[in-house]
């Protein structure tokens, strides 16, 4: 015999499925014409410059923006919008402004320290080459290999990222957020996004980066009911 509890729970059973995939399609609905413009105006004014945005439902991952090149002017920036809708809104605000930070905020062309030594050292080394100095050539070839070895290293850091977060941080401060709920939406966002790709763990860049996010954001709020924001 069913009771009253049990038969209403065994009704539901095969309308679960439908429900879950209903949600997940209305969740996932974000309509590229809406949200284009939506995010141009959410952009810092450098940006209007320098990217522009474009749809791109083929593509794995949830943004994407192409490599950055000292010849190159403008940077397109792909969103999936499939993937796009199943990240909250702030959490898109927080990430597409930190693809923002990312093209406009970051230079990995500057010329710093270890870029100078390399840039040294290649001419010292083909100096010596050309005087037929063994000695001379392997020693400037060793602070070439060390420089390189340094730029390469700081090329695949987070630093980079890192910067690019807090330039999303501080637009976002002048959109609205607060530096702890736009710092709490973009490590959200970073993890979110691991997820929808699926991805079995993130990244070790992408995990300095949320470690250093959520130093910003503090502890979390507790609120009434014994939940936390």
């Amino acid at each position: 015999m069913f009771t009253k509890g049990s038969l209403k729970s065994f009704l539901m059973i095969p309308l679960l499925p439908c429900c879950y995939e209903l949600e997940r399609s209305l969740f996932a609905m974000v309509n590229p014409d809406q949200e284009i413009p939506r995010l141009r105006e959410l952009m810092p004014a450098s940006g209007w410059m320098k990217t522009r945005i474009r749809s791109n439902q083929a593509q794995p991952q949830v943004i994407t923006t192409e490599s950055r090149r000292p010849w190159k002017q403008t940077y397109p920036i792909s969103i999936n919008f499939d993937l796009w809708g199943r990240l909250s809104i702030p959490e898109r605000d927080l990430l597409f402004l930190q693809q923002i930070g990312w093209v406009t905020g970051t230079n990995p062309f500057k010329l710093d320290v270890p870029r100078g030594v390399a840039i040294a050292g290649v001419a010292a080394t083909l100096f010596e080459t050309f005087q037929g100095n063994a000695v001379g050539m392997l020693m400037a070839g060793g602070v070439t290999a060390i420089a390189a070895t340094r730029v390469w290293r700081d090329s695949r850091g987070p630093s980079d990222a890192i910067t690019a977060d807090e330039t999303a941080i501080q637009v976002a401060a002048r959109r609205g957020y607060s530096r702890a709920e736009a710092a709490q939406h973009l490590a959200s966002a970073i993890e979110t996004v691991a997820r929808i790709e699926g991805r079995r763990s993130m990244s070790f860049n992408d995990v300095l980066r949320c470690q250093n996010l959520n130093a910003i954001a503090g502890p979390p709020i507790p609120v009434s009911g014994g939940r936390r924001r």
